[in-house]
């Protein structure tokens, strides 16, 4: 292993742990000895990647954000409006159900949601929004097909990082997630995934 893979393997561990403490403990309650200790190196050894737990924070969560920009630009090279819906709604969706833990924070997470507004989202955050609506709602949306969108955006991220839903397996909830987004969206459901679906079970309670 070079030098280079142990820093990065070393990086990845450490923001797997920090997003597992935050996760437990909230942002505010997580500190960056307690992510140290964890991994089990120095303070020291974290100030080699990183100088302060908002910089820890912002790497975490800055990966789901470029991956949901790309599936918006993605999206926008389909040539009819359904098949840009289509691949969006799908991107956004497995972007949830990968990044559950991660959605669950940030749902649940003030701390977190202040620095990334702050920090990741406030220097192209009209663009980032802009396209999401545009992509499900076309370039100049009603206002009630813009707070549709909205509510679609928001509930299915609400409902992808519930607690309640956390035993659900990757594929039950990302079909479930899919459905409820093309009931919102008022999409057709590809008819092969109809009997599938069918047979899914449902969630308890």
């Amino acid at each position: 292993m070079t030098a280079g893979t142990a820093a990065n393997d070393t990086r990845s561990r450490l923001l797997d742990t920090a997003l597992k403490l935050f996760s437990e403990h909230g942002m505010e309650g997580t500190s960056m000895q307690m992510i140290a200790d964890e991994l089990g190196v120095t303070k020291a050894a974290l100030y080699y990647h990183f100088k302060s737990k908002d910089e820890i924070a912002e790497a975490v969560a800055a990966p789901a954000l470029q991956e949901m920009e790309q599936i918006l630009d993605e999206a926008c090279t389909k040539r009819s409006r359904g098949a840009q819906i289509d691949h969006a709604l799908a991107g956004f969706v497995d972007l949830i159900v990968r990044q559950r833990m991660l959605v669950g924070l940030f749902n649940s997470d003030p701390g977190l949601q202040r620095l990334i507004h702050r920090t990741l989202l406030a220097p192209k955050d009209k663009d980032l929004k802009t396209k999401l609506r545009a992509v499900f709602a076309g370039e100049e949306p009603s206002l009630a097909d813009a707070i549709t969108v909205h509510v679609m955006s928001a509930g299915l991220a609400m409902a992808g990082g519930a607690p309640e839903f956390a035993a659900v397996d990757d594929d039950t909830l990302r079909q479930h997630l899919l459905d409820a987004g093309r009931r919102l969206l008022g999409r057709p459901r590809p008819k092969r995934l109809d009997k599938r679906l069918r047979d899914l079970p449902r969630p308890k309670g």
